[in-house]
């Protein structure tokens, strides 16, 4: 696809998104990679923004170089969002108490130890709130299963996935860490299968080498 074709697409999207305000994002593209420049009122819309693009058909990469600028200079101080944050992982059971966040001039960094993937994005997603302007996600995995245990619980939830044909990709182990090969025909499905595989027990890290062909 002609990157002029696909810098409309993205734009398009970002104006359909009703989470982001397009007005403020600039788009560049360059053989398939995009970039994300401009400023948006919150960490949430920034993450908007970066789904809306890689949702798009054809793109292969996505550099965020999106700003982020409350919208009034009434946002809480560091102290205020770290208790926020860390309020709202009491109220989370699938948090552990071992996560912890620490908040530097808006950025946060979590850390800490979980047993699932799906507990460290949802620690992450709840990193969204006012006054946060980025985030560092250093909370580590401890793995429970065997090499060739997580190769085949992989596998077998890529082809449970009606967004993946599970043909044309194929998986390897070392370490806990998953290796994804083959190629899908959007940015979106490389990044679910890259989600798939994280959500299988014992995995520590993915190496997603999946090629995007469009």
């Amino acid at each position: 696809m002609q990157d002029t074709v696909l810098l409309n697409e993205v734009k398009d999207e970002l104006e359909w998104d009703p989470e982001v305000t397009a007005d403020h994002i600039g788009v560049s593209v360059n053989q398939g990679a995009v970039t994300l420049t401009g400023y948006v009122t919150s960490y949430t819309e920034k993450l908007a923004a970066m789904r809306a693009a890689e949702r798009v058909y054809g793109v292969q990469a996505v550099a965020d170089e999106i700003g982020v600028r409350p919208f009034t200079d009434e946002t809480p101080d560091d102290s205020q969002i770290s208790e926020a944050i860390m309020n709202s992982f009491r109220w989370r059971s699938n948090i552990p108490k071992s996560v912890k966040a620490e908040v530097e001039h808006g950025w946060v960094t979590l850390r800490g130890e979980v047993e699932w993937d799906y507990q460290r994005r949802e620690a992450a997603q709840v990193v969204g709130l006012d006054g946060v302007t980025g985030l560092t996600n250093l909370i580590t995995l401890k793995p429970k299963v065997t090499a060739l245990q997580i190769e085949d619980r992989v596998s077998q939830a890529l082809k449970r996935n009606a967004d993946l044909d599970a043909r044309s990709i194929w998986v390897t182990t070392d370490d806990g860490t998953v290796h994804l090969y083959g190629h899908v025909h959007s940015w979106r499905e490389k990044q679910t299968a890259e989600q798939a595989a994280f959500a299988a027990p014992g995995v520590l890290n993915v190496d997603n080498e999946i090629r995007v062909t469009a």
